[in-house]
């Protein structure tokens, strides 16, 4: 084993493959689950930390599990020793808070929890040696740019607390990166739903395809905030990727690293395509055989029109591409929900 206090390069030397492993913070929560479950399929080895606020230890298989919270000040020590013990290689970070309303109400505790969370992450890293990073970012660094479909050079302007600090997470490592080699990708994504085996469905209802399955559960009529958009049904259009697919651009994008440096640092990961809020409740009635009633209420503030972003540039850089599309994510979803010890009962149709 390292010496917490030296030799850690030397180390790397007495590695051995089958001792390597990844590190993934938040990986007992809905995408980092399903990153940690494709790593386990193709034979790496796992350790997860997490403080199992949001996510479940049964969520990680073999995996490792080291619970702790990576934004307080004992995570440090405890995380770099872990690096060192488990000879980590590469670390795929997750943990933070996410909810944008909650964000704007509390946004000192949000800083601490994603920007000290991050820090005590890249902290470790520096002290144990270990150089790749995958950085879960999130389209919410653009806000509310002036243009339907948005690259990766736009200006950046986020419009709350969330995204700022997501934003200066991606500014975190490229300082990383000139002070001591950080080798990093930040993925920014858009409206990430669906399931990838149904014992990993979405635990939150914080997007729209969970909100609406949990209205019905809940015996309620699913809500459209705005029908007067300039759009073909007047209702927001969004861009939907599959949590799968997602998962796999995030180990995608650790492969990158180890065969060397990416040409760009920050990739948006989705399809390219847009969805409407309405067809997306029109999906959720096919694969459900229910045409559920629906509440058409007035628009909320902040909404815009429409947000899809350009996934050029991973595609031609990373040679990735999303394999699932709107029709797979809503069944996914329903089969999960209903897998579930929620089902959502659906009345006879006559």
């Amino acid at each position: 084993r390292w010496s917490r206090w030296g030799g850690a390069h030397d180390a790397f030397n007495c590695r051995t493959l089958n001792s390597m492993s990844i590190l993934v913070t938040g990986g007992a929560g809905y995408i980092g689950a399903h990153v940690v479950r494709l790593l386990l399929e193709r034979g790496e080895k796992v350790v997860v930390v997490d403080n199992l606020t949001t996510g479940a230890a049964n969520r990680i298989g073999d995996a490792t599990l080291i619970e702790v919270d990576v934004a307080r000040d004992e995570a440090l020590p405890i995380l770099t020793q872990a690096m060192i013990d488990e000879d980590v290689t590469g670390v795929i970070h997750f943990a933070a808070q996410k909810q944008v309303g909650e964000s704007v109400e509390r946004p000192a505790w949000y800083y601490r929890q994603n920007i000290g969370g991050l820090a005590n992450v890249l902290l470790a890293m520096e002290e144990a040696g270990v150089k790749n990073m995958i950085f879960s970012s999130s389209a919410a660094v653009y806000g509310m740019p002036p243009v339907p479909v948005i690259p990766e050079d736009i200006e950046k302007k986020p419009i709350n607390p969330y995204g700022e600090t997501k934003l200066i997470g991606e500014w975190m490592m490229a300082d990383a990166e000139r002070a001591w080699g950080l080798n990093w990708i930040g993925l920014r994504y858009f409206n990430v739903a669906g399931a990838g085996w149904n014992d990993l469905a979405d635990p939150a209802c914080l997007n729209l395809v969970p909100m609406v399955l949990d209205r019905l559960a809940r015996g309620e009529h699913p809500k459209i905030f705005g029908t007067d958009y300039p759009t073909d049904d007047g209702t927001c259009i969004r861009d939907y990727i599959h949590v799968k697919d997602l998962a796999d651009a995030h180990i995608f994008a650790l492969d990158a690293l180890t065969r060397g440096v990416p040409a760009h640092r920050q990739f948006n990961v989705g399809t390219g395509l847009g969805t409407s809020v309405r067809e997306i409740i029109d999906g959720l009635r096919a694969v459900s055989g229910w045409n559920f009633p629906v509440d058409e209420l007035d628009r909320r503030a902040g909404d815009p029109p429409m947000l899809i972003g350009d996934p050029q540039s991973i595609a031609v850089d990373l040679g990735w591409k999303a394999n699932y599309g709107v029709t797979e994510i809503l069944q996914s979803a329903w089969d999960a929900w209903q897998a579930g010890p929620r089902a959502i009962e659906v009345p006879s149709q006559s």
